[in-house]
């Protein structure tokens, strides 16, 4: 089978661009042909050097980097992107079995859809937010630092001042929304949820498209081995973006309540503020550095979105190591953590999340907790093999969904008549 993932960059700068990158790998690695075609220039991840793995670049810019009105524009449609796009995917050598876009918001636009669409192939998409529905991509007031309750699109959702930027993003958004809805059209979406959650709040949300839903958990690349001791560590940890619908203010702040460090591995714009809070910022950090930071380190790992986040990895591979996490009732990957038994599921509140900190500063506990996340990890591992066999199982179903609907058709056309 030959796959082609689109995806906006090749490097993980976050946890939607590792997701496709690491399951990029994970297919090749289990003998799919993939062609990666990275959308905006830049650098690649080692993972994608593979020898039955292609990576193309449309040498885009990401529509952040450009000027103001350039980049708005560029946001809600992006016709180069379409033509670069359709071009190369007219070039290949050997034709796609089927498509899998993981982002279009950065620079690809919704211009793409209409491309990949009209492809006589199958077409796949992973929501690793909801940008599918909603104008600012995580269903979230800003304004009110809650989630939404509104309907995407609806009046109320136009008049709300609810982008983390001003109104002028918000109208920006809006229109990338529109164009997205007329992109799509009446076509049928083959979407892939990475939690529970996601599945339940795209149904309820995602109005004006026909929606198949699939479940498929994000990969996680953890090597098996003996589980860390995290009753050694001294820090309550936080991995990623540092921001405050990620509740990355609430770990400072509750850590300080415990008595316990708090050490924050990534970067964003709460970096000054938290340092200024006597918190330890280390930056971004390769996987390896993590995973040592991890066993050598980490007490809990804490993950107190304010937003109905669909991930973050981090839970699910500091389970994977048998370090406890403590993960907000918000996120989807709290869906694997064993509250009061691999460690504790609360709402993203300072004194919630102090208690369930305060109550892993006991040795015993935090012990206990530790080992009991690690067996049920690996009961059933989010490895990435799971992960392409997965993949390729829905693929399959839709190849030979579509080659079925191409039989049909054919047969009931009527043949040509030739005159003697």
């Amino acid at each position: 089978m030959h796959v082609v993932i689109v995806a906006e960059f090749a490097a993980a700068s976050g946890g939607a661009e590792k997701v496709a990158v690491e399951s990029a790998r994970a297919l090749a690695e289990a003998g799919a042909e993939v062609t990666y075609i990275q959308a905006v220039a830049g650098p690649a991840d080692p993972l994608l050097a593979h020898p039955r793995l292609r990576r193309i670049g449309l040498d885009l810019p990401d529509v952040w980097s450009l000027p103001a009105l350039r980049g708005a524009l560029g946001g809600i449609w992006n016709g180069e992107a379409a033509a670069r796009l359709a071009s190369v995917l007219d070039a290949l050598p050997q034709p796609p079995d089927c498509l899998h876009l993981h982002q279009f918001t950065r620079a690809l636009s919704p211009a793409v859809l209409p491309v990949l669409l009209g492809r006589a192939v199958p077409l796949v998409l992973t929501l690793h937010d909801y940008a599918l529905a909603c104008p600012n991509g995580v269903y979230y007031r800003f304004d009110r630092a809650e989630p939404c309750a509104l309907r995407p699109m609806s009046g109320a959702c136009l008049a709300a001042a609810c982008d983390p930027k001003s109104r002028l993003h918000k109208a920006v958004r809006l229109g990338r929304a529109a164009a997205l809805r007329i992109a799509v059209g009446r076509a049928r979406l083959e979407v892939v949820h990475v939690c529970d959650g996601s599945l339940k709040r795209m149904d309820a949300i995602a109005g004006g498209y026909r929606l198949r839903h699939h479940r498929i958990d994000n990969p996680v690349r953890v090597a098996r081995q003996a589980p860390a001791e995290p009753a050694r560590g001294d820090a309550a940890v936080y991995v990623g973006r540092l921001t405050v619908e990620k509740g990355a203010d609430l770990v400072a702040e509750a850590a300080r309540r415990a008595g316990l460090p708090a050490l924050f591995v990534g970067a964003g714009p709460l970096e000054a503020r938290l340092r200024a809070q006597g918190a330890e910022v280390l930056g971004w950090t390769s996987p390896a550095e993590l995973e040592t930071i991890l066993r050598s380190r980490a007490r809990v790992v804490c993950a107190p979105s304010r937003w109905d986040e669909t991930g973050p990895l981090t839970v699910y591979e500091a389970l994977a190591q048998g370090i406890p996490v403590v993960a907000s009732r918000r996120s989807g990957a709290a869906e694997k953590v064993r509250d009061g038994v691999g460690g504790y599921v609360v709402e993203p509140e300072v004194d919630a999340l102090a208690g369930a900190l305060s109550a892993l500063k006991d040795d015993g506990t935090t012990a206990r907790f530790g080992r009991a996340a690690y067996d049920a990890y690996w009961r059933a591992p989010l490895t990435l093999s799971a992960h392409a066999r997965a993949l390729l199982a829905l693929y399959g179903r839709l190849v030979d969904e579509h080659n079925m609907r191409q039989c049909e058709t054919e047969l009931s056309t009527p043949a040509s008549i030739v005159a003697p």
